[in-house]
């Protein structure tokens, strides 16, 4: 039976674990199975350690999935490595952008079944990464927001709704910053211009399903750059309809660009990245690191198959 070593937050609450049991099962029925609970990097770094070849399975949500990739990427062990990935967070929204079940005995399925698929990362100056995206301005205000509704109303169980409140709070005072963002040398904005927010996304979603780069497809070799010049009024309510929509690329006051290293850099401002909040910063770089590991994800559909 194929060794497994499955990772999850110590920090979980009773439904993720009742919710986890289930896919365990399903891995059990298969594999050898062996669970380990961490709750600080250097508890993760010692099941890391220990792990051997097994393929890593990450049971959480994107803060988890992070945690994981930017330690094994820390360690030198990321290349090459099987990861699997059984969704337990409020958002998930990694998982969607690789077409991973939501539901997390259909995600171990996939874990058992599915196609190690080479996943691209984005890594900054410092040697961070960023598995899914990472967006400064008015997004990574109503993050931090978000956040701290969260960490208040986590333990009554809403804690899904902790992003969309603080998106609600971030509507009443955005935070708007001068930015010079270049994309592979190119400036798609300079100082002269103020910004609403820059979104630099490996994928899609950011905060349970809020589409901030709608084309990022983390397996393509290439980053996605959203930049909203939606500052006045009307164009941040235009905006705001447009985004709900995933239509926001065709506002008047939004640039996109593709490429391979994303500049941002200017006035004070923070940013989001996988959830987590960095800053205040004045320059950031980040750049893909194509295939940089291997996700199980759903098989393709064969071609010429019904749909």
């Amino acid at each position: 039976m194929e060794p497994l070593l499955v990772i999850t937050n110590d920090a979980a609450g009773t439904s993720d674990e009742a919710t986890l049991d289930t896919a365990l099962g399903v891995l059990r029925s298969r594999a050898s199975v062996e669970v380990a609970a961490t709750s600080n990097p250097g508890e993760l770094d010692g099941v890391l350690h220990r792990a051997g070849t097994r393929r890593i399975v990450v049971a959480g949500g994107d803060g988890s999935m992070h945690a994981v990739i930017a330690a094994l990427h820390r360690r030198n062990e990321l290349t090459g490595r099987e990861i699997g990935l059984i969704p337990l967070g409020t958002g998930n929204d990694f998982a969607r952008s690789m077409g991973i079940p939501v539901d997390p005995a259909e995600a171990a399925v996939v874990v058992l079944d599915g196609t190690a698929t080479p996943t691209d990362l984005l890594i900054d100056e410092f040697g961070d990464v960023v598995v899914n995206n990472v967006h400064v301005g008015a997004s990574a205000q109503a993050g931090r927001l978000g956040a701290a509704v969260k960490s208040v109303i986590g333990k009554v169980g809403l804690g899904k709704v902790g992003y969309p409140i603080g998106a609600a709070l971030a509507s009443l005072r955005p935070h708007v910053v001068r930015l010079k963002v270049e994309v592979d040398g190119r400036v798609v904005n300079d100082l002269d211009q103020q910004v609403l927010m820059v979104a630099v996304g490996n994928g899609s979603d950011v905060g349970g399903g809020a589409t901030l780069n709608p084309g990022a497809e983390p397996t393509d070799g290439m980053v996605d750059v959203m930049v909203s010049r939606a500052v006045g009024r009307l164009s941040r309510l235009s905006f705001a309809a447009l985004l709900s929509r995933g239509q926001h690329a065709t506002h008047d006051d939004v640039v996109t660009a593709r490429g391979h290293t994303v500049s941002v850099a200017g006035e004070q401002f923070w940013a989001s990245a996988d959830g987590e909040i960095h800053g205040p910063e004045r320059r950031r770089t980040w750049r893909v690191e194509p295939g940089a590991y291997l996700l199980m994800v759903p098989p393709a559909e064969p071609q010429g198959a019904p749909a």
